[in-house]
Parts: C-alpha cells; structure tokens; sequence
C-alpha cells in the first residue's frame, strides 16, 4: 500500500488534515506535541471510472486504491539531535513513499507559532535543515562500515563507498539526497534517506493576500497544494453530502498520484472490480505483480481495453466482436485507465 507522511512544525494543521483526509477523531490542540505517537489511516483514492465499472459488471465488491498516511509528531529545530520527539519522529517517516509537507501561512494571533513568528520559507528551512543533518548522520554511519568493506578490494563495496560519498557531499552542501544521481539513489535506496523521498508542499492558507506573499519554487517540492485545512474541518463536521461535495481534499490524493508518477489500472467482473495502482510506465508483467508476483513471473498476455471503450461498448462480448478488446504482449505499456484480464 502507498505510505505517505505527514510532517511539518508544531500547530501548523497537520491533525486536521489527517482528521479531513481519513474522517477519524484525532487531538488536534493549541500546543507544541499533541500527537506523539503517529495517527495511521488508510483513505479510498476517489475515482468515479471505478464505480461506473462496478456497475457495468453488477460486481458483488468494490475495492478502491488506497493509500496509508501517517500523521506524525511535529518538527522542531534540534530535531536530528532528539530535540522535541525529534528522534521518534524521524523515525516513523523512514518507511513512507512521499512526504507532504504541512506549512502554516495563515495570521491567527490565537494559534501559537513554535517559533514565534509565522513565515513559512523560514518554516520549510527548518524542516529542510533538519531532514538533511539526519540523513547527513545516517550517511556517515554507513560511510564508516562501507570504508572497512572498500579497504577490501570489494568491487560492489567500492562502488557503494563512492555512492554514499556522493550522497554525502551533497548533504554537506544542505542539498536533498534527492538531487544525486541515478545511479547512486539506486545504491543508496536502503538506507531510506528521508530527503530522496517525493515531497508534496501543502500551504494551509486562509486568505489569497497572505500566501500569494510565499513563492515555494525553489525548494523540493514535486506538487504544491493550496488548502484552507480550517474550512475543510468544518465541511468534514457538517456531515451532509452537498456541504461535502465543496471539499478540496482531493486534490491532494491526486497531487500525491502526480507527484509519485502513479497511474491506476481496472479489473473487472461480477467477482469484484477493483483498482490496483502501479508506476507509470509500468509494463504489462510489471503491472500484474500488482496482483500478485505470479501474474509476473508466469505471464503470457493481458486483454486490454481502455474503461470507457467497455462502458460504451456495452459488455465485454460487443467489444470483441467490434475488434475493441486488445490482445497485448509482455512489452506492451499499461495506460491510465486500462481494464485488463491477465492471461497467465
């Protein structure tokens, strides 16, 4: 499942974008530490093609693609060094996918600002500095252990060594381990690195005039959301469907899906219709090991029909007999939206 953390300062929204987001009941208070250990829940990614296949196929279930977020405690300066929950916090981001960044950029004299003052490139720095000084640790420890191996004669350990050195440098310039090579963020993966990870900036703003004063270009960010986390509370609280129907909420699910070059492909039948998620680009083996490892491994060809083609087509026996149903091969490239039947 898609893991995505939720991070930034103290008091800054996190909460109550993980309380609009998974709809559970979270403390969300006025102090620095109201989450300690992380809030972990599991959202539906809305996708309306989904249901209408449902329908199309009269399916007894119907599974959304979900993703997992965590809402972790807040961030403050001397993190990497355990101040706060520094320690405990990075921690519980070293697993997930992507990151979004929660930044406050919003005036409310009644909300108490960790440092004082509200400026959200100030807050992002922070944020920034802290991730990179523990990754910096992280790289020197295993720099340490990759020298003793490299001494060796090691070819594999040599070339790990000059990874980490790469990674290394970069840290020391304050620069995102993001920013390596290729080549080296393969090496380097296992130390899940917190600044190689996808970063999705969400501005919790309240009016246009404040956070049009921030322009977040030059930091990280794969995606960068605008949301009134405030408004979206009281839409989740009113409960009633049309009120509901004004949440922007979705827009970050899909920004997470951009960010992270996710598509989503479509099965279908009176079993269950369902949505797996996979990386685009994916294969046609690679997007069956969605399913399971077999559907790789063990695959000969896929039936391949776009969603909507079906929908119009009317069943599944019109669109072979109109040449619409597709026989495709091991090279052949899953498209957004794809209905497919793996032949294995």
């Amino acid at each position: 499942m898609l893991k995505i953390g939720i991070v930034g300062l103290p008091n800054v929204g996190k909460s109550t974008l993980f309380k609009a987001l998974t709809k559970k009941q979270v403390e969300i208070a006025n102090y620095p530490f109201a989450t300690i250990d992380p809030n972990v829940g599991v959202v539906a990614v809305p996708d309306s093609r989904l249901q209408q296949l449902s329908a199309f196929s009269n399916s007894k279930k119907t599974i959304p693609a979900s993703i997992e977020f965590f809402d972790i405690a807040g961030l403050v300066k001397g993190a990497h060094q355990g101040e706060g929950l520094g320690n405990q916090f990075l921690s519980n981001i070293k697993e997930v996918d992507a990151i979004v960044e929660v930044v406050r950029a919003f005036k409310d004299e009644n909300i108490l600002h960790v440092g004082g003052a509200i400026d959200p490139k100030d807050d992002i720095e922070t944020v920034h500095t802290e991730l990179v000084l523990a990754d910096l640790k992280t790289a020197e420890n295993a720099l340490v252990k990759a020298e003793k191996l490299a001494r060796s004669g090691d070819k594999n350990a040599k070339i790990y060594h000059q990874a980490l050195k790469e990674t290394r440098g970069l840290l020391e310039a304050g620069i995102f381990a993001s920013h390596a090579s290729e080549e080296t963020l393969e090496r380097t993966k296992s130390l899940n690195l917190l600044t190689a990870k996808t970063f999705i900036l969400l501005l919790n703003i309240t009016d246009d005039s404040y956070r049009l004063a921030f322009s977040p270009e030059k930091y990280n960010f794969k995606n960068v959301v605008m949301l009134n986390l405030k408004l979206e509370e009281e839409i989740q609280d009113a409960g009633d469907t049309e009120t509901q129907s004004l949440s922007e909420i979705n827009n970050l699910i899909k920004a997470a899906f951009d960010a992270l070059c996710l598509i989503t492909f479509f099965t279908t039948g009176e079993d269950e219709t369902r949505a797996w998620t996979i990386p685009r680009g994916s294969s046609a083996p690679r997007a069956g090991r969605a399913i399971h490892s077999d559907f790789e491994e063990k695959f000969i060809r896929a039936e391949v029909i776009q969603w909507k083609t079906l929908l119009d087509a009317g069943s599944y026996a019109r669109a072979r007999e109109k040449g619409l149903l597709r026989t495709e091969g091991k090279t052949y490239i899953v498209q957004d939206g794809d209905v497919v039947e793996f032949k294995i």
